[in-house]
């Protein structure tokens, strides 16, 4: 793993030697035998981690080597960041020039001696490898990925060519259908009481997985108009449970938070749930129960109204489960069988035809010795997706043979083996989920985001956005990453098994990737660059942070957090990432947040009004607000608009924003009103892919929108009770493919509005009076089409040859359609439908009844 960190460490000395054309002849050099011998060392490192095991010396000397390459790339960031401070600000005088030279000098003089300083640890550290007899040794399967290239932007590129739209791989689901049936039969039962099904096993078996296929079956979506689901974990607290038990029944509107706001004690959250249920017949499920006291604290707010309600709980432990309820039914989750396993590893397996006889004995023989765990499986799958060859497969096989027990090879084993497969570049980016509360569904998009702050991403040829979705993919693939929820072929959350995030943490503590500090742990690592609070946040900020040089500090859940008590001038100067989570509906962002000159990313709940020393962040590339109640404003600066490094602007606010068409680097807008967007020229924002917009009124215009070149994904929602403006500025969209309307469209104009570029397109609360098929058919490339409530009509009509693309199709909420014509030649690759809420539909075509049936 330490390699991961070496070569970061050369990477970012060789970048930082490109960039400083100007450094001192004695500095320079300096730097450049700092890289070579990194570099050098890297050839060592295999030997070391694998001795390092079963010698605490060796695992010493490991450590030391990560604690200079952390601390080269430190002192150059700070040299970077101190050097070039105000450079931009145009001096005036030729007093604040010398100023800036005297500071450079003062810089220049610092890290010499703290090159020096590193210098001599280098030659330490080299003379006792000889003493601990580490060799040079080859990669070999298991110990790093020895076939691929070392430099950064080939190895993107590597990954660019073989990872591409993530499919449903993570949704497979293997074995247990006999299962299924008899845990269907137990929440279907005619049993009037309210009852608890249990589902116990250990960690991987896939206990989450069957309870989610539970969850979403139709027969279970129909029996249960209510349903809910929350996860426990190890740290749980009782109160948020019960709330997000209530939020997922309610919804997160305004309204229902500003009640659970005032809701301070226990007894009160408990009878506002059991009112709330006392008349439905409900769902819940209460996934991962560490201890029977979470259920305990939980279950008298479950009423029993005798109408059949059902509670799945599903847990490690077999006492947890057992005591979940007296009355209640246990199952103990099996492990796969042999037939099962096969299919498992076949349907994971990236490319299944490249499997030789040769390679087919050696994989059965490896999946054998899974014991039928599915997490382990789907890992090996993984792994010998990106290990091509028999070569390759056969140096697997003998590493993972050295640690059989018993005629099992432990999860643990193989996800290690997983893990040390990944390039480097992946390695941190899987690093990365370990930060995170356990059992969190993680915004995709939101984590990509933080790679890039955090410089994980290269940007030399590719768009950063591009490349970082690319790297979650490939996590996904190799079944280190887990799908949540997808849109539109991509995937929007995602989370990580407690097995592989306990791995993350686990080698992030190796290796001081990042340290946690919480209710368990109230002591935090001088030497880590990268915090995350997970608890006790009031009391985080009473520590010393004089010896810190804090790049990444993350608050996770945090109760009445103060943000007045951080210092942030003192505290995280030279900070890349501040995530900021408290349960405030407002608060205030210091003006003091305009010192943080090297913040990449700025992410915060709830609403706030944002000083005016925001403009001073010149390198933030996100600024994100990311509670999911869009009727929430902040309050934006007019000096917003100095932020010419911006890329992603997520925040929903009042004020027209002045001059946003400086922002020429910006990719992403959401949260902009019509009334902010009335007098922008967006000419110059050449960047921008996706815009969304609120509060549209008819009597606007949206023509300026067709300026936007890039744009790919635009999403209208309009006031309500309000209609569309004219939509034929869409058609000089030339690149847009996603589009989502929501709100009456009074009539399509005859002639198609819609760029042929379009894949995917919504049309929500449309209320057209006539059939839109005969103008969506003109669309070459639309393969997702969703209409709800956008039709009042009562039949819809797809004529021979239309729609030759469209492979999933949802119709909801048509309330009065009736009849459904679909010529024989019409949807040809036709593989999704979902039909809700349709009730005077009682038919469907023929040819769609063998169609698979789908949420999209």
């Amino acid at each position: 793993m330490v390699d991961a960190f070496v070569s970061y460490a050369v990477q970012k000395l060789g970048d930082f030697l490109i960039q400083e054309v100007n450094l001192r002849l004695s500095l320079r050099e300096e730097v450049q035998w700092l890289r070579n011998e990194l570099l050098s060392m890297q050839s060592f490192l295999k030997d070391a981690e694998e001795k390092q095991v079963g010698d605490h010396r060796v695992q010493q000397w490991v450590f030391d080597i990560n604690s200079v390459a952390n601390d080269a790339v430190s002192i150059l960031e700070t040299y970077s960041f101190e050097a070039g401070k105000g450079d931009d600000d145009g001096f005036a005088s030729h007093l604040k020039a010398c100023a800036c030279i005297c500071r450079k000098e003062a810089k220049f003089y610092n890290v010499s001696k703290e090159t020096q300083s590193l210098k001599q640890r280098v030659m330490d550290i080299s003379r006792k490898r000889e003493t601990y007899g580490i060799r040079n040794i080859d990669n070999i399967a298991g110990e790093g990925p020895s076939n691929r290239p070392n430099n950064r932007s080939a190895m993107v590129r590597t990954l660019r060519r073989t990872t591409s739209y993530v499919d449903d791989q993570d949704q497979i689901f293997v074995g247990f259908q006999d299962v299924i049936e008899i845990l269907l039969a137990e929440l279907l039962k005619a049993e009037p009481h309210r009852s608890a099904i249990s589902i116990y096993g250990m960690g991987g078996l896939g206990k989450t997985t069957l309870a989610r296929n539970l969850y979403n079956s139709p027969n279970i979506v129909s029996r249960f108009p209510t349903r809910a689901w929350i996860c426990v974990s190890q740290e749980y607290n009782t109160m948020d449970l019960l709330k997000n038990v209530i939020k997922s029944i309610k919804g997160c509107d305004r309204e229902t938070l500003d009640l659970l706001e005032k809701m301070t004690d226990v007894t009160d959250l408990e009878r506002h749930l059991r009112n709330l249920l006392k008349e439905k017949r409900y769902l819940v499920v209460v996934d991962d129960v560490w201890h029977r006291e979470a259920w305990e604290s939980l279950k008298r707010a479950f009423p029993d109204s005798k109408n059949g309600s059902r509670v799945i709980i599903t847990a490690r432990k077999e006492d947890v489960a057992e005591r979940a309820d007296n009355k209640g039914f246990v199952h103990k989750l099996r492990y796969l069988n042999q037939e099962e396993s096969w299919d498992l590893f076949c349907k994971k397996l990236l490319d299944v035809q490249v499997m030789v006889p040769t390679m087919e004995r050696l994989a059965k023989d490896m999946v054998g010795k899974c014991g039928g765990l599915p997490l382990a499986i789907a890992a090996l799958s993984g792994l010998l997706s990106h290990n091509r060859g028999i070569e390759q497969w056969e140096r697997v096989k003998a590493h993972l043979w050295n640690r059989v027990t018993d005629d099992f090879i432990a999860i643990s084993d193989i996800l290690s083996l997983s893990y040390n497969d990944l390039p480097t570049v992946l390695k941190h980016c899987f690093l990365y989920f370990g930060i995170f509360p356990e059992d969190r569904q993680i915004d995709a998009e939101n984590i990509s985001w933080l790679w890039m702050a955090d410089g994980l991403i290269p940007g030399e040829e590719e768009r950063m956005e591009d490349v970082a979705q690319d790297f979650l993919n490939e996590l996904i693939r190799r079944s280190l990453v887990q799908v949540a929820a997808t849109h539109w072929e991509e995937v929007t959350e995602c989370r990580i098994h407690d097995l592989l995030r306990d791995l993350a943490i686990q080698k992030a503590s190796e290796v001081n990737f990042f340290d946690i500090y919480g209710p368990r742990k109230h002591s935090i690592s001088f030497s880590c660059r990268r915090h995350t609070i997970h608890g006790q946040g009031e009391r985080y900020l009473t520590l010393d942070f004089s010896k810190l040089n804090l790049r990444s500090v993350t608050f996770f859940d945090q109760r009445g957090l103060k943000l007045d008590r951080i210092k942030f001038r003192n505290m995280f100067q030279h900070l890349y990432v501040l995530h900021l989570e408290n349960d405030s509906d407002t608060f205030t962002l210091p003006d003091a947040i305009g010192s943080l000159y090297s913040l990449r990313y700025l992410s915060f709940t709830g609403s706030c009004d944002i000083p005016s020393s925001i403009g001073n962040l010149k390198n933030l590339l996100t600024l994100r607000t990311f509670d999911k109640n869009f009727d929430r404003v902040s309050r934006l600066p007019p000096e917003i608009a100095n932020l010419v490094n911006l890329r992603h602007l997520v925040v929903p606010y009042e004020e027209p924003l002045q001059h946003i068409n400086k922002l020429t680097s910006l990719q992403v807008l959401r949260g902009i009103y019509c009334d902010q967007w009335r007098d922008v020229n967006p000419v110059d924002l050449v960047n921008v892919r996706e815009l969304s917009m609120d509060g549209i009124k008819k009597s606007y215009s949206l023509n300026n929108i067709s300026s936007l070149k890039s744009l790919s994904t635009l999403k209208l929602w309009c006031e309500f009770n309000e209609s569309l403006p004219a939509l034929e500025f869409l058609s000089s969209c030339q690149k847009l493919q996603k589009l989502w309307l929501y709100g009456r469209i009074e009539k399509l104009p005859p002639s198609n509005p819609f760029p042929n570029s379009i894949t995917m397109m919504i049309l929500a609360r449309s209320k057209l009076m006539e059939d839109p098929m005969p103008i969506l058919r003109m669309l070459p490339n639309l393969r997702n089409l969703q209409l709800v409530a956008a039709y009042e009509g009562e039949e819809i009509t797809c004529s021979d040859n239309s729609f030759s693309q469209l492979e999933f199709l949802r119709l909801e909420y048509l309330e009065k359609l009736e009849r459904w014509d679909l010529a024989t030649s019409a949807m040809p690759l036709i593989r999704g439908l979902s039909i809700y809420h349709c009730p005077n539909l009682k038919e469907i075509p023929k040819r769609m009844k063998d169609v698979k049936r789908s949420d999209i």
